[in-house]
Protein backbone atom coordinates (compact mmCIF):
# COMPACT_ATOMS: atom_id res chain seq x y z
CA UNK A 1 0.00 0.00 0.00
CA UNK A 2 1.25 3.29 -0.73
CA UNK A 3 -0.31 6.84 1.01
CA UNK A 4 0.06 10.15 -0.46
CA UNK A 5 -1.03 13.31 1.70
CA UNK A 6 -3.76 15.65 0.76
CA UNK A 7 -3.66 19.19 0.89
CA UNK A 8 -6.04 18.77 4.02
CA UNK A 9 -2.78 16.98 5.16
CA UNK A 10 -5.34 13.53 5.24
CA UNK A 11 -2.90 10.69 4.56
CA UNK A 12 -4.93 9.00 1.52
CA UNK A 13 -4.54 5.43 0.99
CA UNK A 14 -3.58 3.57 -2.55
CA UNK A 15 -4.17 -0.34 -2.01
CA UNK A 16 -2.97 -3.05 -4.42
CA UNK A 17 -7.49 -4.34 -4.63
CA UNK A 18 -7.65 -0.28 -5.55
CA UNK A 19 -4.79 -0.02 -8.05
CA UNK A 20 -5.86 -3.26 -9.72
CA UNK A 21 -9.65 -2.19 -9.72
CA UNK A 22 -8.23 1.32 -11.61
CA UNK A 23 -6.16 -0.41 -14.32
CA UNK A 24 -8.69 -3.50 -15.12
CA UNK A 25 -11.34 -0.59 -15.98
CA UNK A 26 -8.94 2.52 -16.89
CA UNK A 27 -6.37 0.38 -18.81
CA UNK A 28 -4.82 3.75 -20.12
CA UNK A 29 -3.92 4.51 -16.87
CA UNK A 30 -1.59 1.70 -16.32
CA UNK A 31 1.86 3.21 -16.40
CA UNK A 32 0.22 6.65 -14.03
CA UNK A 33 0.79 4.71 -10.37
CA UNK A 34 3.28 7.41 -9.62
CA UNK A 35 0.72 10.45 -10.86
CA UNK A 36 -1.78 9.23 -9.23
CA UNK A 37 0.41 9.60 -5.89
CA UNK A 38 1.69 13.34 -7.14
CA UNK A 39 -1.90 14.56 -8.17
CA UNK A 40 -3.07 13.79 -4.76
CA UNK A 41 -0.51 15.55 -3.41
CA UNK A 42 -0.27 18.47 -6.32
CA UNK A 43 -3.41 19.44 -7.36
CA UNK A 44 -4.37 21.76 -9.82
CA UNK A 45 -7.60 21.74 -8.53
CA UNK A 46 -9.46 20.04 -6.00
CA UNK A 47 -13.52 19.57 -7.04
CA UNK A 48 -16.58 17.99 -5.04
CA UNK A 49 -17.32 14.47 -6.04
CA UNK A 50 -19.99 12.25 -5.46
CA UNK A 51 -21.10 11.43 -1.84
CA UNK A 52 -18.26 13.70 -0.01
CA UNK A 53 -15.95 12.44 -2.32
CA UNK A 54 -13.00 14.47 -3.48
CA UNK A 55 -11.35 14.94 -7.12
CA UNK A 56 -7.89 15.92 -7.68
CA UNK A 57 -6.93 17.37 -11.07
CA UNK A 58 -3.99 18.00 -12.74
CA UNK A 59 -3.23 18.81 -16.54
CA UNK A 60 -1.71 16.16 -18.12
CA UNK A 61 -0.83 18.28 -21.89
CA UNK A 62 -3.02 20.91 -23.74
CA UNK A 63 -6.35 19.19 -23.44
CA UNK A 64 -5.56 15.87 -21.22
CA UNK A 65 -6.48 16.05 -17.44
CA UNK A 66 -5.92 13.26 -14.83
CA UNK A 67 -8.60 12.84 -12.24
CA UNK A 68 -8.11 10.85 -8.70
CA UNK A 69 -11.36 10.34 -6.60
CA UNK A 70 -10.73 10.09 -3.30
CA UNK A 71 -12.53 10.01 -0.42
CA UNK A 72 -11.41 11.46 3.59
CA UNK A 73 -12.53 9.53 6.40
CA UNK A 74 -10.88 11.64 9.14
CA UNK A 75 -7.94 14.17 9.57
CA UNK A 76 -6.10 10.71 9.84
CA UNK A 77 -7.07 8.20 7.18
CA UNK A 78 -8.67 8.37 3.55
CA UNK A 79 -9.10 6.59 0.26
CA UNK A 80 -8.25 5.99 -3.34
CA UNK A 81 -11.93 5.47 -5.34
CA UNK A 82 -10.72 5.48 -8.50
CA UNK A 83 -8.45 7.48 -11.23
CA UNK A 84 -8.79 8.16 -14.44
CA UNK A 85 -7.56 10.27 -17.59
CA UNK A 86 -10.17 12.77 -19.16
CA UNK A 87 -10.45 15.34 -22.03
CA UNK A 88 -13.80 16.39 -20.85
CA UNK A 89 -14.63 19.52 -19.27
CA UNK A 90 -14.88 18.93 -15.75
CA UNK A 91 -18.64 19.88 -13.89
CA UNK A 92 -18.70 20.82 -10.16
CA UNK A 93 -17.66 22.85 -7.88
CA UNK A 94 -13.86 24.32 -7.31
CA UNK A 95 -12.98 24.12 -3.88
CA UNK A 96 -9.68 24.69 -4.51
CA UNK A 97 -7.18 25.91 -7.21
CA UNK A 98 -3.41 26.70 -7.33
Amino acid sequence: MNVAYSKNGVPIRLSFERWTHIVENHDDMASSFHDVLDTIENPEIIMRGYKNSLKAVQSRGRKRKIVVVYKELSKVDGFVITAYYTESKLKGVTLWHR
